[in-house]
């Protein structure tokens, strides 16, 4: 295998999951606070929030994908893995936290229904699940790109 495209797949797996790792965790941690902050950043965000965390996660699923088909052994099922989360992270944040965002902008411009909190508690799980996939994800791409990977045909 080339070590240019090895390098090269290697470091866009680890840009893109940590990025959407990134995106994730600060979202865990800085914007769920408090309703009024969740309430203006979910509306602020969600005007160019789609297209940035979409391409974020499909680089992250297609460069983890490819760092598996470039890899043997272990580092191949350790970036099959990170792929799969990262993919699990998408199912559930287009499933599963997309569908809350669309209320809560609707309670932006109007007001919040009585069972918000608990509207709010699912999403805050959602939440959770998607960012510890995309950490862990992040975590085995750095794993995979730590390991000494075979040669398969000869450097040029």
């Amino acid at each position: 295998m080339s070590k240019i495209r090895w390098g090269l797949v290697t470091g866009v797996a680890l840009l893109s999951t940590g990025l959407l790792a990134g995106a994730f965790g600060y979202g865990a941690v800085n914007v769920a606070a408090t309703f009024d902050v969740r309430l203006t950043f979910h509306t602020a965000l969600m005007q160019r929030n789609g297209v940035v965390m979409q391409t974020a996660m499909a680089l992250a699923a297609i460069s983890s994908l490819a760092l598996a088909l470039l890899s043997r052994g272990r580092p191949r099922l350790l970036a099959a893995v990170a792929a799969a989360l990262v993919v699990t992270s998408f199912l559930v944040t287009r499933f599963g936290n997309v569908p809350i965002n669309g209320r809560i902008k609707v309670w932006a411009v109007t007001t919040a229904p009585a069972d918000h909190a608990a509207i709010l508690d699912r999403w805050e799980t959602y939440n959770v699940v998607r960012t510890v996939a995309a950490l862990t994800a992040f975590a085995l791409v750095i794993v995979v790109s730590r390991l000494k990977i075979p040669d398969r045909a000869p450097t040029r």
